[in-house]
């Protein structure tokens, strides 16, 4: 579904990634690991062309994207959730939810949405600023299901929540997986990773430099805390 081959970003004369390599096959959940600056929201934010100088490729269902602007990739059917979620303060959760556009059919639909997160049904007339950080994450990533899009970016969802929150998370992605839902997911968390992912991409320095089958986690744990340093 996405491949992404020799991509380079860069931040004004800061050159972030230096050719990152890997795919996402359709229906499968895919984390990129790393350490902090390693240049893992950086490849999110490129896929979805916001960052201000791109080179390489960036393919989507066979489709190139790396020319396209942010709002023609976001009717390709890719949808990112960011690390800082982007929920409108003044707005309601309903409100909230309605907002982005449908883009393609196969999205789903408000009933659904509050059955896989029925914390949002309960506060549906809650303004943003009076969410929790968990009620904030999961309404960010109950937003981007209604649009129909595909390909969800996760970046960081589980940062800063607590662990009752994170699990519901967890079932949630595995939930829209079974939909038939496609996941790129950016965590520190590898142990939370290793819970909803199939495979694991590790990112250093903006490269990839390994990739590990989820099967193959606990074989390669030592490997792993080295890469993350933890």
């Amino acid at each position: 579904m996405l491949e992404i081959q020799g991509l380079n970003a860069w931040y004004g004369e800061s050159h972030v990634l230096h050719g990152i390599d890997f795919e996402v096959r359709e229906g499968e959940v895919v984390t990129l690991l790393g350490r902090n600056g390693a240049g893992k929201t950086t490849t999110m934010k490129a896929i979805m062309g916001l960052v201000p100088r791109r080179a390489g490729n960036i393919r989507f269902r066979g489709a190139e994207t790396i020319g396209l602007r942010p709002d023609l990739i976001a009717r390709r059917g890719i949808a990112l959730c960011p690390e800082e979620r982007g929920i409108f303060a003044t707005l309601n959760v309903t409100e909230n939810l309605l907002l982005p556009p449908v883009i393609a059919p196969g999205g789903l639909d408000t009933e659904t949405i509050y059955t896989l997160f029925p914390n949002l049904k309960e506060r549906a007339a809650s303004q943003g600023t009076k969410l929790s950080g968990g009620e904030q994450q999961m309404l960010a990533i109950a937003r981007i299901l209604r649009t129909g899009a595909r390909l969800l970016l996760l970046d960081e969802p589980t940062e800063g929540l607590a662990p009752v929150i994170v699990q519901q998370i967890g079932r949630t992605i595995r939930e829209i997986k079974k939909r038939g839902f496609t996941v790129l997911l950016v965590e520190q968390n590898f142990r939370f990773a290793a819970t909803v992912a199939d495979r694991h991409y590790v990112v250093e320095h903006g490269r990839v430099i390994d990739m590990i089958p989820n099967a193959l986690l606990e074989a390669n744990m030592a490997k792993l805390h080295d890469y993350l340093g933890v």
